[in-house]
């Protein structure tokens, strides 16, 4: 049994070191000394989560706690179970039950694993051991490449799972993962590009597709079984019926289809993306919901069709599977345009409500999970997805409710988020109710009339420019900045990167950097 203990110093000194080779090095080893059952847990631990996705303990809980043991007692795989049976309680009386058992396990806990379990109760462990880090590290500790590591957990979609078949099996084991229909994988992300011509001239030989308002969706059929999951691949099947159907009429025995759930008037323009994200929230009565708000389904990928894995095919070879087996479903698309085709496909695209267009590399396989150089968004307004680092009270109309967002990009470098400005505009008295309750949720300490909160909820936020600023970390402010939608299909590792931030100012100010 691996102490617990071994696994809070770790995270302290990985917190401690500022070089990425030293913080991978640090990790490497941690995870070569664990038990297989126990490296799943303690790839979550260190990355600053829990395996039990919500566990009902939030900053509230971690009030009036005992006092740190003096020496630990607790073994990594006691302290997942003890999440486990925090996140089993439920109904009247669990609320009193649950802060039992989180007393008695920070009880057992020495002053250095009180801190780590803090922070992952509050969901505030920023030592730099994010995603890519910890798969680095995995691969180190397993003596594997980390090109192969990564591949499966492309597959998979678990890096705990993924990291303990790699120390016990090894190449070999990494390499029985195997695109399976019914298990969902991350989705490929895009990235922008200014202009469609700018799009086509960092891609070469590309084609150009409509880009839907509508919620990120990937259909796995078998046969007669359908089931559907979100970005953050949490199944909803049940919830979009319309989906399921669709499905079930196309001509294969098995497929996997990427794609968007979208609500549309009945002549084809899409309805605000707050309505389609509320209608497939919905769990209840959802033949009401979906007579009220019908969702269209729409495709513009195949990983898997009737056994042949697509994955690694260009995507014009893709595109032509799609538009094969799915012609009704495939979102419009041309391929090799000349520039003034390419132009008015996308005036087209805005003409008809939808956000913009799509550029996308013929040579480009699917890159699950990665926001790959291959896809390019082109938007006419900026947009960026950042995550809400505190919150101010109104004041005025806005009284008693949490307004004025502290706006933060994500830097994978340290594990935290940089804050590049403040907003309240663009927010609806709907939003102001919905954000304040969620943002209440997040809570973790308060400072004067600021609410600060866990990273977690990200917002699309619309931007006239990108200026240099003394005033923040980054070095840059955003300008103009105003609330376009809350994002809640989307997780803090999901939102841009400072860098991305950076490269569009560095782009709009002819080259130049940081602060400039």
């Amino acid at each position: 049994m691996t102490a617990f203990a071994d696994v809070a110093a770790t995270s302290e000194d990985v917190r401690a070191e500022p070089g990425r080779g030293a913080k991978i090095a640090r990790l490497a080893a941690c995870l070569a000394g664990l038990d297989p059952a126990e490296v799943p847990a303690a790839v979550a631990f260190l990355s600053g989560r829990l395996l039990q996705r919500q566990t009902g303990a939030g900053w509230a809980s971690l009030r009036d706690l005992p006092a740190p043991a003096e020496e630990p007692a607790l073994g990594v795989l006691e302290v997942d179970a003890a999440f486990g049976r925090m996140a089993a309680l439920s109904g009247p009386g669990s609320a009193g039950a649950r802060r039992e058992l989180l007393h008695e396990l920070f009880g057992r806990a020495t002053a250095p694993e009180q801190r780590l379990l803090r922070g992952l109760v509050a969901g505030e462990v920023r030592q730099g051991a994010g995603e890519g880090v910890m798969a680095e590290a995995a691969a180190r500790a397993a003596s594997v490449p980390t090109a192969e590591l990564r591949r499966a957990l492309m597959l998979r979609g678990d890096l705990g799972d993924v990291a303990a078949t790699a120390l016990q099996e090894g190449v070999e084991g990494l390499r029985g993962y195997r695109l399976q229909v019914g298990r969902p994988v991350l989705p490929m992300l895009a990235q922008t590009a200014g202009s469609v011509a700018a799009a086509f001239e960092r891609l070469g030989a590309a084609a150009i597709e409509w880009k839907l308002d509508g919620a990120r969706i990937q259909v796995h059929r078998s046969g007669r079984d359908v089931a559907v999951f979100t970005r953050t691949l949490d199944e909803i099947t049940s919830r979009v019926p319309e989906v399921v159907e669709a499905a079930l009429r196309l001509p294969a025995g098995d497929c996997i289809l990427d794609g968007e759930a979208i609500a549309l008037t009945p002549d084809g323009r899409p309805l605000a993306f707050q309505i389609t994200s509320a209608r497939i929230a919905g769990r209840r009565d959802v033949a009401a919901l979906r007579a009220s708000v019908p969702l269209t389904a729409v495709a513009f990928d195949l990983l898997h069709s009737d056994g042949d894995d697509l994955l690694d095919r260009p995507g014009s070879d893709r595109a032509a599977a799609l538009a094969a087996l799915a012609p009704g479903l495939a979102v419009p698309r041309l391929s090799e345009p000349a520039p003034e085709a390419a132009e008015a496909f996308a005036a087209g695209a805005l003409a008809r409500g939808h956000e913009g267009v799509m550029v996308k590399a013929l040579s480009q396989p699917y890159e699950a999970g990665r926001r790959g150089a291959g896809w390019l968004k082109v938007k006419p307004v900026h947009t960026l997805d950042l995550v809400v680092l505190a919150a101010e009270w109104g004041h005025g109309r806005r009284h008693g409710v949490l307004s004025n967002l502290h706006l933060g990009a994500r830097d994978p470098e340290s594990g935290g988020f940089v804050m590049l400005g403040k907003t309240f505009k663009g927010l609806t008295d709907q939003m102001l109710a919905w954000q304040t309750a969620r943002l209440l949720e997040l809570e973790t300490g308060r400072e004067g009339h600021v609410v600060h909160v866990r990273p977690e909820l990200v917002v699309e936020i619309a931007f006239d420019g990108i200026q240099g600023s003394p005033r923040y970390p980054g070095g840059v402010a955003l300008r103009f900045a105003r609330v376009k939608r809350h994002r809640p299909d989307k997780r803090a590792r999901d939102a841009d990167t400072l860098a991305a931030v950076l490269a569009i100012h560095a782009a709009a100010s002819g080259g130049a950097g940081r602060g400039d």
